[in-house]
């Protein structure tokens, strides 16, 4: 099976060397690809002479260079991780093993269980944890880390998925996508250690932090609207009831309504709720014809490429 190891990029010139060599080492067998994010440290020359091949991507963003990675590398396999020299290249098989074998389309390497004390800056374990049980409510799979930069996917799944976000926060759009196309999801412990001295993480806390609840929070929208738009429905339709409820009891006490907004405004949210009920069905009729239709020819292509 033709196998790759993806390794995004940016100024990650003190790391890249060891890290493309490490993986060389550990899949002989593999293509190892640098995706240079525009660095300016000398990162793409460096890899270069390690042995990788180097594909240089202008659009900032880690999101922008997976896009670039799933479009234009061409295997039956796939290991991404992170330049910065905190994965452990002899775990590389452990996560092929299951893409390898057919039972999963996506292996996520959790760092969680074994790491540095110093591996995560201040907030960043809070922060994991509040993804972790968001996506785990409202998508109803528990995942033990939803950001993990050490992967290994299967073709159909790097062909299948539309990468949609442009920085960090495309680790929770793999896991989402994942969970709500059926994907085959597992997980594997590896260590996860601290970046060596002169390697500066590149991910803003509080900025990124919130571009990834917002990233849930819409794809929560977008895969499943029915359910979206069905608890808005309800939230509403119970204001509804509740306004109404007030202007018949007053109606039937005094055979007069006194507050006709109020009979307006229950009117109003009555209809809207009519209304986002009436979208989440259509969206989600919509959705599932559209996955129909992304899947055959997926299955299409992948079929043809292998061949």
């Amino acid at each position: 099976m033709r196998s790759a190891v993806l390794i995004p990029c940016y100024n990650e010139a003190s790391t890249v060397a060891k890290v493309v060599a490490d993986f060389r080492r550990a899949l002989p067998e593999a293509q190892v690809w640098v995706f240079d994010n525009a660095s300016t440290d000398g990162t793409a020359e460096l890899a270069r002479q390690a042995g990788a091949q180097v594909y240089r991507v202008s659009a900032k963003g880690k999101g922008n260079v997976v896009r670039a990675m799933f479009r234009e590398v061409e295997a039956d396999v796939y290991l991404m991780v992170d330049g910065d020299d905190t994965y452990p290249a002899d775990h590389a098989r452990v996560l092929l093993e299951d893409i390898v074998d057919g039972r999963a389309d996506m292996v996520v390497g959790t760092r969680l269980e074994q790491h540095d004390s110093a591996s995560f800056r201040r907030f960043h374990g809070f922060g994991n944890k509040l993804v972790r049980w968001s996506i785990g409510r409202l998508f109803g799979q528990p995942v033990r880390d939803v950001l993990s930069g050490y992967r290994a996917f299967s073709r159909r799944f790097v062909k299948s998925m539309p990468v949609l976000s442009r920085g960090f926060e495309i680790e929770t759009e793999m896991t989402v996508f994942a969970m709500a196309n059926a994907f085959v999801l597992t997980e594997r412990t590896v260590p996860y250690g601290v970046r060596p001295e002169g390697s500066e993480s590149k991910l803003s806390t509080f900025r990124d932090g919130f571009r990834v609840l917002r990233t849930i929070g819409f794809l929560f929208k977008d895969l499943r609207p029915l359910l979206f738009f069905g608890v808005a429905a309800l939230l509403v339709g119970l204001a509804s009831l509740g306004f109404g409820a007030f202007v018949i009891h007053e109606f039937g006490r005094t055979g007069e309504v006194t507050h006709p907004s109020t009979a307006v405004l229950a009117a109003a949210l009555a209809l809207t709720s009519f209304i986002l009920l009436a979208t989440g069905l259509i969206l989600d009729t919509v959705n599932r014809r559209s996955n129909e239709i992304l899947r055959l020819i997926t299955d299409q292509v992948v079929r043809y490429k292998s061949e």
